[in-house]
């Protein structure tokens, strides 16, 4: 008689769980403002370029944060690393709703930093988390599932306005004022649920054996980090960076998507849901089969080098038809082309963060996604300023340009990623490459 394979379990599940609701959160707070963009340049007078500076004030917060954050997580463990990163991004997130009218560009501006802060903290948090819960062979599936709320919260944003927001702007401040509560029930279950996989009394021995599975060369898992100048100088974190200059293109989609749409195209306040649904929710198919399929192809004896980057040159020619966005005159074909952009950044963002957990050890992790995310919200700032002066400029053609870029720059990016980081070699605690056996 055949011996019954002992099941593995499967609480880190319920991690991930919290990682997608946090992430959902997180960018439900973040999206509210691009979906109500076209209305509340009405209301309050802004310019292209008023809209810009109050876009980078959040990136340049964003940078800061994410060095600072990244470095702090790694240093107070992800409980209490990700409870204050959610908490600072709550308190700001619910500070839009106080500005008035007559400072409003500034207001914004300072409610729009804090808020960027914050928000620092979500990402280098949960892929630590991910890292710390999940074997390499399943982090890119793990990592797409918790990505793929980035949508989620994208998705819920111009659905909530649309209930609560009159087309005047009456009652504006309300979404801004919702996801306090919902942050609130996360920290409480957060606190509640977490701690690490080695130290939880509900991690069964076989399912512990099997996050640990193929990560036993990355050494022992104690709390003291690596001092982030050392991590800074590593080849692999600044590979990372360059990989990240993509999240500029996210952020055009998220910030800008619903002003492009309103001015190339008439979409208003209250018919923005759909296309925002179904962009958002191409999105969210397109992280997790990113995430599924390098899983696949180191399933299939692939090494991981291969898998990740294999996956990535897909994405990359999937996301190349975005350039031809602003040429279409069908508002649905300009729709379905941002939302395959979409899915192939999803799907690109889910390996890119992966691969921070492939070649790190768990040490330096939230501080390598740190390192990437500063690099990221740096190219969004360069990519705001220069679009919100080109479309003061040249009006509606300076979408052609923005477009073009987008749909273009994946390709190159992970030339160079490759050339910085051909085999992607793991790192120790010493962050000396491992020898191969």
């Amino acid at each position: 008689m055949t011996k019954e394979k002992p099941k593995v379990g499967n609480y880190r599940f319920r991690i991930l769980a919290l990682l997608m609701f946090a992430t959902t959160i997180n960018y439900f707070d973040r999206s509210i403002i691009g979906v109500l963009a076209p209305t509340l340049e009405k209301m309050f007078d802004w310019s292209n370029n008023d809209y810009a500076n109050i876009m980078i004030s959040f990136k340049v917060a964003y940078a800061i944060g994410m060095l600072s954050m990244g470095s702090l997580i790694d240093k107070l463990g992800t409980k209490k690393g990700y409870t204050l990163s959610i908490g600072i991004w709550s308190v700001f997130g619910m500070a839009h709703a106080l500005v008035q009218p007559g400072f409003s560009v500034i207001g914004f501006a300072v409610a729009r930093f804090g808020l960027g802060f914050g928000e620092a903290g979500n990402f280098p948090a949960a892929v630590k988390t991910v890292g710390e819960w999940y074997p390499k062979k399943d982090r890119a599936f793990a990592t797409g599932l918790f990505n793929a709320a980035t949508s989620i919260g994208a998705i819920a944003a111009p659905f909530v306005i649309t209930w609560i927001v009159a087309e005047d702007g009456t009652n504006w401040q309300i979404p801004f004022l919702i996801t306090g509560a919902l942050s609130s029930l996360w920290v409480f279950l957060w606190l509640r649920t977490y701690k690490k996989p080695h130290e939880h009394p509900k991690v069964s021995p076989e399912e512990l054996a099997y996050i640990n599975s193929d990560s036993e060369a990355e050494g022992d898992d104690s709390e003291e980090s690596l001092p982030w100048l050392k991590v800074a100088q590593t080849r692999e974190a600044w590979a990372f960076g360059v990989a990240k200059m993509t999240d500029a293109v996210w952020w055009f989609y998220l910030f800008w998507g619903a002003k492009f749409l309103a001015d190339a195209h008439g979409v208003d306040i209250k018919s923005i849901a759909l296309p925002f649904f179904v962009i958002y929710a191409l999105a969210d198919g397109g992280s997790i089969f990113g995430g599924y399929l390098s899983g696949f192809f180191m399933r299939r004896g692939w090494t991981v080098n291969k898998a990740r980057k294999m996956t990535l040159l897909f994405c990359a020619l999937a996301i190349l038809p975005v350039c031809y966005v602003a040429i279409t005159e069908s508002k649905w074909v300009a729709i379905l082309l941002i939302g395959l952009g979409a899915a192939g950044h999803q799907a690109w963002s889910a390996n890119i963060f992966t691969l921070v957990s492939d070649v790190m050890p768990k040490k330096a992790t939230a501080s390598v996604v740190g390192i990437g995310g500063m690099v990221g919200a740096v190219a969004g700032m360069i990519g705001d300023k220069i679009l919100g002066k080109t479309l003061d400029a040249a009006g509606n053609d300076g979408y052609f340009w923005a477009f073009l870029i987008a749909g273009s720059c994946y390709l190159v990016i992970l030339g160079i990623v490759h050339l910085m980081m051909p085999k992607m070699t793991p790192l120790d605690n010493n962050l000396k490459h491992i020898k191969e056996s």
